[in-house]
């Protein structure tokens, strides 16, 4: 029997788990033949989530039968301005449970430009994190 199960994505940046808000998150089903369904398209809001998506899933009995998957895999895709994406592959989302999929975005480094007062201009590069 069919059920639902729930995922929300929650993006943060650096060891401190800073949100970032305004990041796209794409949540995908792999399918044979290499190819993807997208499932679902969410933005972050100001805490770093997304809004829940429920996601067709197994029923609880296909877990105790042999070789019964319990759980719909499904592969999540983030994205934000200033930051460098990251996928997680093989992110399982059970029937009647709602998953927290965290994901680390790390900054992009750029130089930054920096004036002098004898007209020569100064680039700083941050060290990669």
């Amino acid at each position: 029997m069919a059920s639902t199960g729930t995922i929300l994505i929650r993006v943060y940046t650096s060891q401190a788990r800073l949100p970032v808000s305004g990041a796209m998150a794409a949540i995908l089903r792999p399918e044979t033949g290499g190819k993807t369904e997208l499932l679902a398209l969410r933005i972050t809001d100001e805490s770093g989530k997304t809004a829940p998506v429920r996601l067709a899933t197994p029923g609880v009995d296909q877990g105790t039968s042999p070789g019964g998957m319990p759980y719909t895999l499904v592969t999540v895709w983030v994205e934000a301005p200033g930051y460098g994406y990251q996928v997680v592959e093989g992110v399982e989302v059970y029937p009647g449970v709602e998953t927290v999929q965290d994901v680390e975005l790390i900054p992009l480094s750029r130089p930054e430009t920096i004036g002098s007062a004898d007209g020569e201009t100064t680039h700083i590069t941050p060290p990669n994190l």
